[in-house]
């Protein structure tokens, strides 16, 4: 049956839940009465929370989230505490750290029409944001670099809320084929259908058997800053939003999906992702054996996710639909291959050799 704009998601209800309006005015309140900080804010771009840049008198700034009040406190004290636990385990990991309020509670509540949302303050992190600058094989191999390092440092992290259900999560990625209804008209919709076909008969079933923890799951180039002068040097990683425990190989595929290009071999960007991962923790034969499935099956996230957010917020379309456009393109590109080509390639990268 078709599901309309207004249904809800088949993984809980916060990406079925808007972001309730805060203007500036009210942000810079929060701010001063809840962590004693004295700031003018602007507004951000975000997917369910409300998000400002603030600044104080002395320049400094720092990011002020306010929370979709669907999302469970239990799952942002889980992702408070993992950025915290990173960087006790790795202090130079280029991660926001949380502010502690002026009672030092990390997290905040407060009420409001739709029910009560967390409050809490980040530091801020300089840098140039991905999409902005130059690319290039170095660049992408930093990537899967530092991602092994916050995958090192989270590998003996816990918490009650690990295991959320989470839409953005590959784990749970059959279920979007509820929203295949959404996709736009003049796509190719048997691309999405083909590939989430291929995840459930060969990727799926092998999943509870590979190497588990908590992961970021969100290494798109909107999340990662790099060094304005050096382009090639990864100098941040946030929004841990989507922070879930599941298979290891899943971080390294959802960056990968993101640094396709559009020349060459269709994996030759991700595969200089899994280059920079690999050296530093090697991949099991089981990983590389469902690597290329999960890395195509996030570009079905994204483009089912978003056909399907885009049409129930057509306000927010350019930012649900900013991935959209690559991810078409790579659903294309990848199609020209085979289940046995895309391994091979694969796992060339993560021996070291050249595809």
């Amino acid at each position: 049956m078709m599901t309309s704009p207004r249904t809800r998601p088949p993984a809980g209800n916060l990406l079925a839940t808007g972001v309730p309006p805060l203007d500036a005015a009210e942000a810079e309140r929060l701010a001063r009465a809840h962590f004693g900080l004295a700031v003018t804010a602007r507004p951000l771009t975000g997917e369910r929370d409300s998000n400002f840049l603030v600044t104080d008198a002395d320049g400094r700034r720092f990011v002020l989230k306010l929370g979709n009040p669907a999302e469970e406190r239990a799952v942002i004290d889980f992702q408070t505490r993992a950025l915290q636990h990173a960087r006790s385990r790795d202090p130079r990991l280029p991660l926001p750290q949380p502010v502690p309020a002026r009672d030092g509670a990390l997290m905040v509540d407060i009420p409001g029409p739709s029910g009560a949302r967390v409050l809490r303050i980040l530091s801020y992190l300089d840098g140039l944001p991905l999409p902005e600058a130059p690319c290039s094989p170095a660049q992408r191999r930093a990537i899967g670099a530092l991602l092994v390092r916050l995958d090192a440092a989270l590998a003996d992290f816990t918490h009650p809320a690990a295991d959320h259900a989470l839409l953005w999560d590959l784990q749970q990625a059959a279920k979007v084929r509820e929203l295949f209804a959404h996709l736009p008209a003049g796509r190719d919709h048997g691309l999405p259908r083909r590939f989430l076909d291929a995840f459930e008969a060969h990727a799926l079933p092998a999943l509870p058997g590979l190497r588990r923890q908590v992961i970021h799951n969100d290494a798109n180039p909107h999340n990662l800053l790099v060094a304005r002068d050096a382009p090639e040097v990864v100098t941040g990683l946030i929004d841990f939003g989507d922070m879930v425990r599941a298979p290891l190989v899943q971080e390294l595929a959802v960056a990968a999906a993101y640094q396709l290009l559009d020349e060459g071999h269709p994996l030759a960007g991700a595969a200089d992702v899994v280059a920079g991962f690999a050296q530093g923790m090697a991949l099991e034969a089981e990983e590389l054996a469902v690597l290329f499935d999960l890395i195509a099956t996030r570009l079905v996230l994204i483009v089912a996710i978003g056909g399907w957010r885009a049409a129930r917020y057509p306000d927010n379309a350019a930012y649900i639909l900013r991935n959209n456009a690559a991810a078409w393109a790579g659903l294309e590109r990848l199609a020209a291959l085979t289940r046995d080509e895309a391994r091979a390639f694969l796992a060339a990268a993560a021996r070291g050799d050249s595809p």
